[in-house]
């Protein structure tokens, strides 16, 4: 008959978690550390505070897997500073206060408090009021971690007392120095298994990780959980523990700008091979396609402009072909909108006119209507000269009539001038046309019922 051990001996389905690769290898000393040698390099700011022991309030933003956590362990270590977390998501101002208060009793003892705050972009605003003063006073020294922009998040006052420092994704030879590291360290590294990596493999880890050394360890631990002792780790094995690569993009954050702006500029910059890049990328990141459409209808007005009217007409049916269809064969609707928009004439003529118009409309808000525009519906409005001296353009052959069509304050004003591309060419002969038929008429009352000028499109 089977027996069980009591409280104090192990249970039968007890088992040990191993610790993570990447927890394992996270750098204890400032040798150890990957990257970032524009603030760790010799001389460089961030170097000389580690060595110094003089740690000012500051935050690091750059993206995952970077080592801004580790940095500030760092920190705290070359301070012989107490390192406190806050978690900016689950404590509030009561737990600022105990730690405020911990920090006090740490200075008065002749020791220093490091408070890091993880993820500070969602540091809300009564956490920033309550925390501010201790910082200024340097009760606590503050380091903040960040994917996203803190401009975004932090309050002037905060952010005007701490260094924003930004890291950068770890470069590739970095990465694959780290890969053989992990691999011959027998003591927190897989040293002990007595693996080798072939170099198309280790090039291949070191890709798919995005410059994320936690993400490397993450995947070269799962690649070796797929071999056997003493093995070679081949490219199809990274493959296997790859799977899918996720995209670095976060919809609500400082990516989704910057890769939005990329596919403007580049739709801007008449590029198509750059246009459909970063569509793809913001598609494959999970950007909602509708977004994406919207832009485009935009982009088609700003920067295409009259230079092509077809553009908003496709623009705008791409949106709607997305609407129906959805993904993935509305995402072939967008990316003809991006070439069609990409390779089209541009012309930003109609985007300034109208901010200049916007100007003038808030400069002259009280300037009056001429009378010949205006309307009379009543006989009292006639009796005082409303609509008086309007003349029908479409009486007139060429059905056009050079009379005035501004405020008096605003006459001679040009809002709109045609660029010299694609359709717009076609306009700047319209309005060519229509200026020598203003001049002709203005230099003879009787120029308009004479031969006028060959209209565009005619020959003499």
């Amino acid at each position: 008959m089977a027996t069980s051990k009591g409280p104090a001996g192990p249970s039968l389905f007890a088992s040990r978690v191993p610790e993570p690769l990447a927890s394992r290898l996270r750098p204890r000393t400032l040798e150890e550390y990957l990257g970032q040698r524009h603030l760790l390099g010799v001389g460089m700011p961030l170097r000389e505070s580690l060595s110094r022991g003089v740690v000012d309030s500051m935050v690091f933003w750059g993206p995952p897997g970077v080592g801004k956590t580790t940095l500030a362990k760092l920190l705290a270590q070359s301070a012989d500073a107490a390192f406190v977390a806050f978690s900016a998501v689950t404590d509030g101002v009561a737990r600022v206060r105990e730690v405020v208060a911990d920090a006090e009793h740490r200075r008065n003892s002749g020791r220093g408090t490091i408070l890091f705050v993880d993820e500070i972009h969602r540091f809300n605003r009564a956490q920033q009021d309550a925390l501010l003063p201790h910082v200024e006073a340097g009760i606590v020294i503050l380091v903040g971690a960040t994917t996203e922009n803190p401009s975004f998040a932090l309050t002037g006052a905060l952010l005007s007392r701490v260094r924003v420092l930004v890291l950068y994704p770890i470069e590739l030879a970095d990465l694959e120095g780290l890969i053989d590291r992990a691999l011959v360290d027998d003591t927190r590294g897989l040293g002990t298994r007595r693996l080798t990596i072939a170099p198309e493999a280790r090039q291949l880890l070191a890709e798919q990780a995005d410059g994320d050394a936690r993400r490397t360890l993450g995947l070269l631990e799962a690649a070796s959980a797929l071999v056997d002792d003493g093995t070679t780790l081949e490219r199809s094995h990274i493959e296997a523990a790859v799977q899918h690569r996720v995209p670095r993009y976060d919809k609500a954050g400082e990516e989704h700008y910057n890769l939005i702006s990329a596919l403007h500029k580049a739709l801007r910059g008449s590029d198509p091979q750059g246009a459909l890049y970063w569509l793809a990328r913001m598609i494959e990141g999970g950007e909602d396609p509708r977004y994406i459409a919207r832009r485009m209808v935009r982009m088609a007005m700003e920067d295409v402009g009259l230079a092509d009217p077809q553009a908003l007409v496709l623009a705008s049916a791409a949106a709607q072909a997305y609407e129906r269809l959805g993904s993935p064969e509305g995402d072939l609707a967008l990316a003809q909108a991006a070439v069609y928009l990409a390779t089209a004439p541009k012309s930003a003529r109609v985007y300034e006119a109208w901010k200049a118009a916007l100007d003038a409309a808030r400069s002259t808000p009280a300037a009056p209507v001429p009378m010949h525009l205006r309307n009379a519906p009543t006989g009292l409005m006639k009796e005082l000269g409303y609509g008086d001296g309007y003349q029908y353009a479409h009486q007139v052959p060429e059905a056009f009539v050079p009379q005035d069509y501004l405020p008096a304050v605003l006459d001679g004003v040009t809002f709109y001038e045609p660029g010299p591309f694609g359709f717009e060419k076609e306009i700047d002969k319209r309005l060519t046309w229509w200026a020598q038929l203003r001049a002709r008429a203005e230099s003879s009352p009787v120029a308009m019922t004479d031969k006028s000028p060959v209209s565009p499109g005619e020959s003499e």
